[in-house]
């Protein structure tokens, strides 16, 4: 008995071991189940590419050509299927080995918000032509302005550095310029107007919104004449606390150093132009130091290249940002701190400085909730920034310390046997004023002035609070009120110095100025979204007020410091000489004020026909009474093709496209105020009248008219014509966006030109109109290839034309200025040209031979020269009245305004590794360069270009003949070059290291190196062809490089954390 039992123990045991074979068997077999398939879209084409992974594994792999797929997997698993342009698809596998998917479409971007005036609306019912950049795509761009970093990425916005010294800033114009008064668009900085935001640190930004036509910009109607940018900075998110760092460290330096002439080549030049002007040489042997002179034939001293020993070699770049941002459903917060210091590359041995701190704090409470409606929320936005700046002179020749390097003397040794600069003693024992008398160091100047010794400081804090009250769903009543504080010093410092025998300093001085002001606005909006059926609404009206100009300035100066050539204890209070009534300044800032209505009406009808109707109307104390009210009207439509019925046998291919239309007016108050009444000065320097206590006695001072008044002048306004459309293809890949505009300013608001003996300044008039029309284009391909390789390729390209089509004079044209010694007129702004086009006479080459000479003459036609020879300008008579005269034979030469701008960006991502290439360019305008004074400093070094001029036939028919003295060239195109250029802005590489370390306790850790400036296609001859530079003329005149200070080339390394 007992043995049977253990015999049919034995036989259970064996018969459950088999079934538990068996079960673990098939389940081994279920872990390999080979799931094979085809994946199409919505018309059964196939999608080639789709991601197929293991949900919770990392078991994947792609679908081919065909759209076919294998991959080994559970027979329980759930397989999630995904491609670019597509919704997710997630199949559960339930043991099949054969599993077919559709995909369906994704406009999933379309539903993504924009932020318009006053508000958001979703990207697919826009009406208008707006761009949206990303904060996260600024800050891959390493720049250390949010402005440089749009410059590849908006087409219409004409984004050009003023110069490459640190803390400079950019000029910007969206579509072309609107006039020759205040160009710049409005900034609007988290729902504040009149922001700054040179005060931002790129890393702090969420999000840029750039409203190109009337329509888009009409809700600010006021100052929105010449677009509006609006900028919203990180908001808190609902969630765990979130950490991240940004920064870098880089080198900067020149990517273009000219080449100027050594001793040797300048002895050479120099006598060769003096021969040329039929002058006796200059014997340098005789001139120069007999020591200095045999150091130069022999070798053994080649010269001071002054533009390479003025450059800073690696000039350091750094910034830094953290940013948190958390909360919970009732509260968000978000905070961020930065530090960015820059050095320029030129200056040395006071080289260019701007450093930047910058403190924000954004919060959102929710104070009375009930069920799933916020009743009350309470918000804030806290922005402060403080920045200092040091840096050179770069105004006209006269005032520009790249102009001193590029031209100064190269026989002069820099420093002395002690290691100190060269001055006047050491360049009158080296005999160097025997014939250049106008000869100095300009290393030594700026270290001794205050072209190289001054620093400012600015400060502003911009606050921001608003309640949000919604009484019933979607009605939502909100009030802000903001606060905007600037407080800014500077200060100054001249040591005792002598370069020449004009240029010197006796006593030391020092020169303080400080400012301080604020401003405050008030906004009250009302805001109710309802639909009736599929017939959806949003109206919204508002008003605002705003008053600004609180403030003051005050400044002195002072003499014969305490401390001598100690620029850090420079100050006034550290001088000891006389405070003078003329070194002492102080005035109130000039208050205005703003009061404004608004409203607008967005309506569509199942998201496929949508129109917006907006209406402003703004009061500005800027103007008289009776003229101080202006209307500001704007209308858009817009049709989604893709949503009507007839349309769904494309949309697979063309899965959506907008066709929309805009008309707008905006306006421009951009003036000081009281300018309709005729103001009267008191200044110590002005106003002094010697007969108030008898004619021996000191004359007393008194008060003097100070400006025209002009009781008419009102607001420029901008009316503009947009035509457009958005369209998307091939599973979203593909994306289109055009547009067409007319945009007529009307109205300038421009100071009058007036004779000098009406003895007091201008008023501002309304002088005149002009069109900018134009087309934009941009292009974007974006592609998902499998799980691990993705890429994107985006290029953008914009064409204006700019022509003035009303001056308020009987001539017709605003004249500029001459902006090199003995020259005329450059720059003006005339009825049927382009703003600030060049106006000079028109070459025709260059005289070869003595026939060609007598032949010109003979034929009755004028010269530059009494006597002309061969190597000089042949300049045309377009009257024909055998005379060159300044009105009728100078002709438009140059554009300084680009015609044509384009943009590029490419972006791979692999296995955690990114690479990325950005770049713009500006083509179809002209730059004047002028690195020389020609007239009556014969003596100033040439670059090597000078090799390049006519010394014999057929040697050159573009410049001439090289005189030792000659200005007659300056009034002619010689010195017009095409400006064109292509620049590529950024290559970065970088790798997340998150992907090798996958249970780090970061959500990034990524590793990268950039280049910036890497090198830029050009023909253009100077340093930089990107010249957004007046050179200290008028605001409206550009392209003129008389010694510009180019944008740096920067190798950098940078770290991104988030936690």
């Amino acid at each position: 008995m007992k043995q049977l039992s253990k015999t049919v123990l034995m036989r259970c045991c064996m018969t459950l071991a088999f079934v538990i074979g068996a079960i673990l068997s098939s389940t081994a077999q279920a872990q390999t189940l080979s799931v094979s398939g085809r994946i199409v879209d919505e018309t059964n084409q196939p999608v080639m590419g789709a991601g197929i992974i293991e949900k919770g594994t990392d078991n994947g792999t792609v679908s081919d050509l065909d759209g076919q797929f294998t991959i080994v997997t559970r027979a329980d698993a759930v397989l999630e299927f995904s491609s670019l342009g597509y919704d997710s698809k997630e199949v559960a596998v339930n043991g099949n080995s054969v599993i077919n998917v559709v995909l369906t479409s994704s406009l999933e971007f379309l539903e993504d918000v924009v932020v318009v005036g006053y508000g958001v609306q979703k990207k697919k019912l826009i009406t208008g032509s707006t761009i949206q950049i990303k904060g996260e795509d600024l800050a891959k761009l390493n720049n250390t302005s949010a402005l440089g970093a749009l410059q590849s990425s908006t087409p219409g916005v004409n984004i050009i550095a003023n110069s490459g010294q640190p803390g400079d800033g950019f000029n910007v114009n969206i579509r072309g310029m609107g006039t020759i008064g205040s160009y710049k668009p409005l900034y609007v900085i988290d729902g504040v107007a009149g922001g700054d935001i040179s005060t931002l640190n790129p890393a702090d930004i969420e999000s840029i919104d750039i409203l190109k036509d009337a329509a888009s910009a009409a809700i600010y109607g006021a100052r929105a004449a010449n677009g509006v940018i609006l900028v919203t900075t990180k908001q808190g998110k609902e969630g765990n606390l979130q950490i991240s760092y940004d920064g870098y460290v880089g080198w900067q330096n020149a990517p273009v150093i000219p080449t100027v002439l050594d001793a040797k080549q300048y002895i050479e030049v120099i006598n060769t132009a003096e021969k040329n002007n039929r002058l006796t040489p200059t014997d340098f042997s005789t001139v120069l130091s007999p020591d200095l002179y045999q150091s130069i034939m022999d070798g053994s001293f080649t010269g001071t290249n002054w533009i390479r020993e003025f450059h800073n070699d690696n000039a350091p770049v750094s910034n830094h940002a953290v940013n948190l941002a958390g909360g919970t459903d009732r509260s968000k917060f978000s905070m961020g701190v930065s530090f960015t210091n820059q050095e320029g590359i030129f200056g040395k041995p006071a080289a260019s400085n701007y450093k930047r701190a910058t403190v924000r704090l954004n919060s959102d409470h929710v104070v009375l909730r009930k069920d799933d409606l916020d009743i009350i929320t309470v918000g804030e936005n806290v922005n402060f920034s403080y920045s200092s700046k040091s840096g050179i002179n770069l105004s006209n020749q006269y005032s520009n310390n790249m102009f001193d390097a590029l031209t100064a003397n190269p026989l002069a040794p820099m420093r002395r046997a002690d290691g100190e600069y060269t001055s006047y003693e050491d360049y009158a024992a080296y005999g160097i004023f025997k014939f250049d008398g106008d000869a100095i160091n300009p290393l030594y100047v700026i270290s001794r002035t205050s072209q190289g010794n001054n620093w400012r400081y600015n400060y502003a804090l911009n606050m921001s609070a608003n309640v949000r009250i919604q009484p019933i769903k979607n009605l939502i009543v909100r009030s802000q009120f903001n606060y905007k504080a600037s407080a800014s010093s500077k200060r100054s410092y001249d040591m005792t110095y002598q370069a020449n025998s004009t240029k010197f300093l006796d006593v030391d001085k020092v020169s303080q100025e400080a400012s301080l002001g604020w401003n405050w606005s008030w906004e009250n909006t009302a805001t109710y979204k309802f639909n009736i059926g599929q017939h959806n609404f949003d109206a919204m009206v508002g008003m605002s007020i705003e008053h600004s100009g609180y403030g003051e300035t005050v400044g002195a100066g002072r003499e014969d410091g305490k401390w001598v050539d100690d620029p850090t204890h420079a100050y006034v209070g550290n001088m000891k000489g006389l405070i003078t009534e003329s070194k002492i300044k102080g005035s109130p800032w000039d208050d205005s004020g703003l009061e404004s209505y608004f409203g607008r009406i967005n309506y569509d009808y199942a998201e496929k026909y949508m129109i917006s109707v907006i209406l402003r109307r703004d009061g500005s104390s800027n103007f008289a009474p009776g003229h101080r009210w202006g209307t500001f009207p704007s209308v858009s439509a817009g049709w989604v093709m893709t949503n009507e019925p007839w349309m769904a046998g494309v949309k697979n291919t063309l899965n959506f496209l907008k066709l929309r239309g805009s008309w707008g007016q905006n306006g421009n108050c951009a003036i000081d105020n009281f300018h309709y009444l005729a103001t009267v000065q008191v200044s110590p320097n002005d106003g002094r009248y010697g007969f108030a206590n008898g004619i021996t006695d000191q004359p007393a001072n008194g008060a003097y008219a100070d400006k025209l008044p002009n009781p008419n002048v009102t607001w420029e306004t901008s009316q503009q014509l947009d035509f457009g459309l958005d369209a998307r293809f091939f599973a979203s890949r593909l994306g289109v966006v055009f547009d067409w505009y007319q945009k007529d300013t009307k109205d300038w608001l421009v100071k009058a030109p007036i004779m000098g003996h009406y003895g007091a300044d201008a008023p501002y008039i309304n002088g005149g109109d002009v069109r900018n029309t134009g087309v934009e284009l941009a292009l974007s391909w974006n592609d998902e290839v499998n799980k691990d390789f993705f890429y994107s390729i985006s290029v953008n390209g914009a064409y204006n034309k700019n022509i003035v089509t009303r001056i308020a004079n009987g001539e017709g044209v605003i004249h500029g200025r001459a902006v090199v010694e003995q020259a005329a007129e450059l720059y003006r702004a005339e009825v049927g040209y382009p703003i600030g086009y060049f106006h000079t006479y028109v070459t025709d080459g260059v005289f070869q031979t003595q026939e060609e000479v007598d032949a010109w003459l003979a034929a009755g036609k004028p010269t530059l020269s009494d006597n002309p020879q061969p190597g000089d300008l042949r300049v045309l008579d377009l009257d024909g009245d055998g005379v060159l005269n300044q009105d009728n034979d100078k002709r438009m030469t140059g554009d300084p305004n680009p015609h044509f701008t384009a943009g590029l960006n490419i972006s791979i991502n692999y296995k955690g590794f990114d690479f990325g290439v950005s770049g713009y360019g500006m083509f179809g305008h002209q730059v004047f360069r002028a690195w020389r004074q020609y007239g009556h400093r014969p003596y100033q070094n040439y670059t090597t270009e000078v090799y390049d001029y006519w010394h014999g036939a057929g040697t050159s028919n573009k410049l001439p003949i090289l005189y030792s003295s000659n200005s007659k060239g300056l009034n002619t195109d010689m010195f017009i070059e095409n400006g064109d250029f292509f620049r590529f802005q950024t290559v970065t590489l970088g790798y997340d290291f998150k992907r090798l370390w996958k249970d780090s306790p970061f959500g990034q850790l990524r590793l990268y190196v950039q280049a910036q400036n890497l090198f830029t296609i050009t023909g253009y001859k100077g340093m930089d062809p990107e010249v957004g530079t007046s050179s200290g003329f008028d605001s409206w005149a550009k392209g003129i490089d008389l010694g510009f200070y180019p944008q740096p080339r920067t190798i950098l390394a940078g770290l991104n954390i988030k936690f």
